[in-house]
Parts: C-alpha cells; sequence; structure tokens
C-alpha cells in the first residue's frame, strides 16, 4: 500500500469515531508512523502566510525527530497525542492533497538503499532535532527551508530511497547557511545598537 492510501485510510469513518487523534495515526502507521507524522506537522512550515505554525508545529516534531534519533518507536505525550482532528476536516485536506502526493510519489522507489538504513536513520533524527529547533526560531520564512529538509527526509525514509536523503542533506546545507547568515544579521545589529547607544 502507497503513503498516499495509507494517509487516505485515515479518513474511513465505517465504524469509527468522527474525529482522529495523534495517538490513532501512531496506531494506524505502525513502522512508518514516524516519517508520516514528521510530513504532518512539517507541511504548514512550508505554507507561507501562517502566523504562528512554527510555534505550533515546532515541538511535536521535537519530539518526534528525538525518537528517531534514539531508535525508537515514534512517541508523543498525551498532551499532544491526545489532540484530534475531524475525519471530515481530514478526508478534505487529502482530497485537495492527493493529486501532489500521487506526483510525488511517482518520484520515490528505492534506491541508494544504503542511505536508509538504521544508523543513517539515526543520524537524520539527530538532524531532523536541530531543524526542529531551528523551525521555532522567529527568523522570517526561516522555518520552510528546515521543515522541506525533513519532508524529504521523511519520504526517503518511508519510500527506502536514498536519492530523497540527499536532497534533504543539500537542504538542511542551506538552512544552515541561512542560519549563519541570520545570526551574522542579528550579531552586527547588537554592535550597531551597542555602539549607537554607548558610543562616542
Amino acid at each position: 500500500m502507497g503513503l498516499t492510501e495509507i494517509l487516505k485510510s485515515l479518513t474511513v469513518r465505517d465504524g469509527m469515531a468522527e474525529r482522529i487523534s495523534l495517538a490513532d495515526i501512531l496506531e494506524h502507521m505502525e513502522d512508518r508512523a514516524l516519517g508520516v507524522l514528521i510530513i504532518l506537522f512539517a507541511l504548514p512550515n512550508c505554507l507561507p502566510g501562517i502566523p504562528g505554525t512554527s510555534a505550533i508545529t515546532g515541538l511535536p516534531l521535537v519530539f518526534l525527530t528525538v525518537q528517531m534519533a534514539l531508535g525508537r518507536p515514534a512517541w508523543l505525550p498525551k498532551f499532544l497525542a491526545n489532540r484530534s482532528v475531524s475525519r471530515d476536516a481530514m478526508d478534505r485536506a487529502f482530497t485537495r492533497a492527493s493529486p501532489w502526493l500521487a506526483r510525488i510519489e511517482k518520484l520515490i522507489h528505492p534506491r541508494l538503499e544504503m542511505l536508509t538504513t538504521d544508523p543513517v536513520e539515526r543520524l537524520i533524527g539527530f538532524l531532523g532535532a536541530f531543524l526542529s529547533l531551528t523551525i521555532m526560531l522567529p527568523i522570517p520564512l526561516g522555518n520552510m527551508l528546515p521543515a522541506m529538509a525533513m519532508i524529504a527526509f521523511s519520504l526517503g525514509l518511508i519510500g527506502k530511497d536514498g536519492a530523497w536523503i540527499l536532497i534533504g542533506l543539500l537542504v538542511t546545507g542551506l538552512s544552515v547557511a541561512l542560519l549563519a547568515v541570520a545570526g551574522l544579521a542579528a550579531f552586527q545589529a547588537m554592535i550597531y545598537l551597542w555602539f549607537g547607544w554607548f558610543g562616542a
């Protein structure tokens, strides 16, 4: 079963509650839960114009990527796991996203599988934790590149596709460069203010 079918199966309502929680997704996805949840939390950060997104999604991403780094199954604290969304809303979202998901899925297939092994996955978990913290920083549009990197990593791990891991590493490098530029700009601003206030 492909990723699109797995996500779509979450919206099946026959004999099921009208709302689905993150805990339900964890149970439903089983071994794919980490990658799928990371995509779900990272995706909103790729869409500009949604204020406060990084503050809301950053913390769950930290929890999930730390689990990945430790080589443990996906886990979320109860206050996050119990959060839910209506199946109707999820169905509408997946219906809109299905064409894009289908196109992406066509680009995913097993290759360079040495980049999808457990040791590499743990390294990606550590990188993901760093990227998650970066997402939470108040840098204008600074959450987009880390989120894209995390989505690429997750797609690569779900599909055993090392090419997507390489894309994730490339975007991670761009994220670090952006963070360095932002940090340098902040440092220069502090120096300017310091001499502006206390200089002769």
